[in-house]
């Protein structure tokens, strides 16, 4: 298992968090997801940083990857409800202070 200190406020794990959580297909380019690089392109972060934070989610369990080359990524709800609260990563994904909602729904 891959061991990773959080930081109190790590703001790219919470974009790539939460852009997986509420990824719509429409955001997608094709029917089985979201690869790591249109992802980086969604959240406007080099891709290399998206891949250690898709890393540090998947090793948590909240995202699982299907395929190998490209891998695609999706949020996974069921194991995110399970989490412990006082998980480092729980509450980054659950601090919503700063957070424009409106950037994940078209209205």
């Amino acid at each position: 298992m891959f061991d990773y200190k959080v930081k109190d406020e790590d703001k790219d794990l919470q974009k790539v968090g939460l852009e997986l959580m509420f990824l719509t297909p429409e955001k997608c380019a094709g029917l089985d997801g979201i690869t790591a690089v249109e992802l980086a392109k969604l959240v406007k972060l080099p891709a290399d940083v998206v891949k250690k934070k898709l890393q540090i989610l998947r090793d948590k369990g909240i995202v699982r990857v299907r395929g190998a080359s490209p891998k695609y990524w999706e949020f996974d709800e069921y194991n995110f409800q399970r989490m412990d609260e006082n998980d480092e990563i729980y509450k980054i994904l659950c601090s919503f202070d700063d957070v424009d909602f409106d950037q994940y729904f078209d209205y």
